[in-house]
């Protein structure tokens, strides 16, 4: 019998949406340009985004992907240039109320196949908490998605740390997606927002995390970081180090060591490579590492948990605590809610 998979990074979008721009009298929206019925060009205003095929729409298409790699379950979250947070906050909830609308229809309609994290408008940490009440308690979301700063402002500032004291209440799960890496204006070549800004950025967020405090004030927030953490599990003996050698620029905030909040947070296995991947496990423990694969786009793992189930130094146990325990106890759901698709993946 195969291992058993559920996937805490996927995006999705609906196949259409409203004309942004006219509802709401300005410019700067996204828009999809379908080309054909499995492909589409993602646009703002006028200028190209990205290109994305028929699964990031098709829910049949996803689930057929899914049943051929041996993926149970996905958590679906929007795609993080949604986010809109440099928008007028009005605005903003509009679109964070029509895109958690959809992620919820599409869980409802298959509960045993997927699960659902709500975006906000995170620029009006009021309009955010009302929004994020709506996803759990009227929604049936398992939590948020939130990017890696809003609009400058880190985890750790007021404006921030007021949506996530209250995803805490709530028992919502945080899922944390990097977006508008810091020193985009030095990497405007070669794809490196991507492949160098995104460890950076969220690796930065981490920090903001742990110096800033909100760790140690929010200890029962289920927080994950995308992409193995980025930089930070790489880099922590460095910050570790800093923290002892200059605590008057680095224990300024929190006095406890980096170190000690390995284990208080959670990371996808998204890390490339199987020797990042032991390091990461061996570092953080298996209990805080869950398979994400970044679907559907280029970034991603083409098979999720492709990776994990080739590490032979990896027991079973090590397995399938990856590859679905940790999703489990992160999104704070029960197995039996996937025991369908489980089954189904199992025996195909």
């Amino acid at each position: 019998m195969p291992p058993l998979k559920i996937d805490i990074h996927t995006h999705i979008l609906p196949r259409t949406w409203p004309d942004l721009a006219e509802r709401y009298g300005c410019t700067g929206w996204p828009r999809l340009e379908h080309l054909d019925p499995c492909s589409a060009r993602m646009m703002i205003d006028q200028k190209h985004f990205r290109d994305v095929r028929h699964n990031c729409w098709d829910v049949s298409c996803r689930l057929e992907e899914c049943d051929r790699t041996g993926v149970a379950a996905q958590v679906l979250s929007t795609v993080p240039v949604m986010f809109s947070y440099a928008a007028r906050p009005e605005h903003a909830h509009d679109l964070s109320q029509i895109l958690n609308d959809h992620v919820a229809e599409v869980c409802r309609d298959k509960p045993s196949r997927f699960a659902g994290l709500g975006t906000l408008p995170m620029q009006s940490p009021d309009l955010a908490v009302r929004e994020l009440e709506r996803c759990v308690r009227d929604l049936s979301l398992s939590g948020i998605q939130i990017g890696t700063h809003v609009n400058g402002h880190d985890l750790c500032d007021r404006e921030i740390f007021v949506v996530l004291e209250a995803a805490a209440s709530l028992g919502a799960a945080v899922f944390v997606h990097p977006w508008e890496m810091l020193g985009k204006e030095r990497m405007n070549k070669y794809w490196l927002p991507w492949l160098v800004g995104m460890p950076a950025e969220t690796a930065l967020a981490i920090c903001c995390a742990i110096f800033g405090g909100v760790l140690e004030r929010l200890p029962s927030l289920r927080i994950c970081f995308a992409h193995g953490g980025g930089a930070f599990p790489f880099t922590v003996g460095r910050i570790d180090h800093g923290f002892h050698a200059r605590p008057d620029l680095c224990a300024v905030d929190n006095q406890r060591p980096p170190r000690d909040y390995l284990g208080r947070f959670y990371l996808d296995s998204l890390v490339h490579d199987c020797e990042a991947l032991k390091y990461l496990v061996k570092t953080m423990g298996q209990d805080r590492v869950a398979m994400g694969s970044d679907y559907p786009f280029p970034l991603g793992e083409d098979v999720p948990g492709k990776m994990i189930e080739s590490i032979g130094d990896f027991s079973e146990a090590t397995k399938r605590r990856l590859l679905v325990g940790t999703a489990l106890e992160f999104l704070n759901l029960n197995e039996s809610r996937f025991m369908r698709s489980i089954t189904a993946a199992a025996t195909a």
